[in-house]
């Protein structure tokens, strides 16, 4: 009751931002999922956390609609038929995105931007398209009032996707998200370029392997931060393994290994299969929501997210004062953890996720805003990242590999890399042929800025600190992460 009577008087929540609290407090009044002791006893030491997914689950956490589909046939649902032109095709977004729920209350993808929106301008002059751009984007920033909402280009060059990136240099928004997808056989250089730029002045879009990623589904999107999953799918569940907290129980590297972690594992595998057998059997949503009844989803592409974070604090903690990222006694031990955790997940059998063959699949998770000393995922500690940024990229591929669902690295640039997007795009065609998986730059001097996977402005950082309200929750995140994990400090890059 206390909790609820913070969030009633608060005067940091907007109005909106206190009906989500409110909501997801009135959920955790529920218990409907088996906790046996062990796995209590490891939710209870921070080992195991469910991100804020409540005690009742009654929609997947991140749902990915076949967006083309809608377009196509329109939605009976929301008594939209399929748009003729680009106003009626930017309304039919609009409308619809208001109705896709996920785990944030909001979208936490909105397609293949570009190539929906293609179709549709052929017949408009490049001003005409901007100005419908520029009003739809900032709808979005203002509506979807959370960062964790994602669109995605390419790999093809667009007209569209051209547009979007110069209408985003303008606006300078934190929402969406976007990713451009990359494959060097299909993305020209200039296209690519232009996304390196357009990063280098709003943080934005990111750039991911497109060869890569979409060996892991037939269909994938990007959502969230940088959640790689497959279309007219989603997640049902998104639970981490706090590593540095497994790791503080002990301080012998087998006992960890062949005790703690598999039984951890264990425990939270099955605490996500209860998860997941509840959304399919009790909560109804998939015999109810229009997005499953219309064919915009499906539940057989659902996948379970196994995440992990602070792989470089769990491996420093037995590597004797070496350090994840610069010496090879830790990288070797990180190396014998990630070969632990892949050999159970590809041995553990989940419910319900046929398009992974059963299994779970492994999600670098970025962190929350309440983690202190643990860094995001599987990259390298803020402070002790190598001098050559070949040498962090090495590193980062040689991890990358065991994540299908998301892991990504941050790259905080000087000028020289605005005034030579050429010279950091060979830095990414490098990267992505030893196996990253994917890349997000800002300009050292911006205001938009990447926390983990999603964007914060600095400025709204500073309101949030003084204690102002502000538009979008996410900067409520941002906040103590930024100062906590000393983000201001990355290792800056030039070309």
């Amino acid at each position: 009751m206390a909790d609820i009577y913070s969030i009633v008087t608060s005067q940091q929540l907007s109005y909106e931002q206190k009906v989500v609290a409110l909501a997801h407090a009135a959920e955790d009044t529920l218990s409907v999922l088996p906790m046996p002791e062990r796995t209590k006893y490891y939710f209870e030491k921070g080992v195991i956390c469910n991100l804020n997914e409540g005690n009742a689950p009654y929609r997947p956490r991140y749902i990915m609609p076949d967006y083309a589909k809608a377009v196509r046939q329109g939605v009976k649902f929301l008594q939209l038929d399929p748009p003729q032109n680009f106003d009626e095709l930017l309304t039919f977004l609009q409308v619809l995105y208001r109705h896709v729920p996920s785990i944030t209350t909001y979208p936490v993808f909105l397609g293949d931007l570009d190539a929906l929106i293609e179709p549709f301008i052929t017949d408009l002059s490049d001003e005409e398209v901007k100005r419908k751009l520029r009003l739809f984007l900032i709808y979005l920033d203002r509506t979807i009032t959370d960062s964790f909402c994602h669109a995605n280009l390419g790999p093809q060059a667009t007209r569209a996707g051209r547009l979007i990136m110069e209408v985003d240099r303008e606006l300078e928004q934190a929402v969406p998200n976007l990713t451009l997808k990359y494959d060097p056989a299909i993305t020209p250089d200039d296209f690519a370029e232009q996304a390196i730029y357009t990063s280098l002045c709003v943080a934005n879009p990111a750039i991911c392997n497109d060869v890569l990623n979409r060996n892991t589904y037939d269909r994938y999107g990007i959502s969230s931060c940088y959640n790689i999953l497959p279309i007219a799918g989603g997640s049902y569940t998104l639970t981490r393994l706090v590593l540095p907290k497994l790791a503080a129980l002990t301080d012998d590297k087998e006992h960890f290994l062949k005790q703690l972690l598999p039984e951890a594992m264990r425990c939270m595998a099955d605490y996500m299969s209860a998860r997941i057998r509840f959304i399919v059997e009790e909560s109804g949503f998939f015999e109810s929501h229009f997005l499953a009844t219309e064919g915009l989803v499906e539940r057989d592409r659902f996948v379970a997210m196994f995440g992990l974070v602070g792989l470089a604090e769990a491996a420093n903690h037995f590597a004797n004062g070496k350090k994840y990222g610069t010496d090879a006694e830790a990288d070797a031990v990180a190396e014998q953890i990630m070969e632990t955790i892949t050999a159970f997940v590809n041995e553990y059998e989940c419910p319900y996720c046929e398009i992974a063959n059963h299994r779970l699949l492994l999600h670098a998770q970025v962190g929350i805003d309440t983690d202190y000393g643990i860094t995001s995922g599987i990259r390298i500690p803020v402070g002790d990242e190598p001098e050559s940024i070949y040498d962090h990229l090495r590193h980062s591929s040689r991890f990358h590999r065991f994540i299908p669902t998301g892991c990504s690295d941050i790259l905080p640039f000087d000028i020289t890399g605005k005034q030579n997007p050429a010279a950091v795009l060979d830095i990414i065609k490098g990267a992505f042929s030893l196996g990253q998986k994917y890349i997000a730059f800002y300009a050292s001097d911006s205001d938009l800025v990447r926390i983990t996977g999603y964007l914060v402005k600095r400025s709204e950082i500073d309101k949030w600190n003084s204690g102002q309200a502000v538009l979008q929750n996410t900067t409520q995140l941002g906040a103590p992460t930024y100062a906590s994990a000393h983000l201001a400090n990355r290792k800056v890059r030039g070309v």
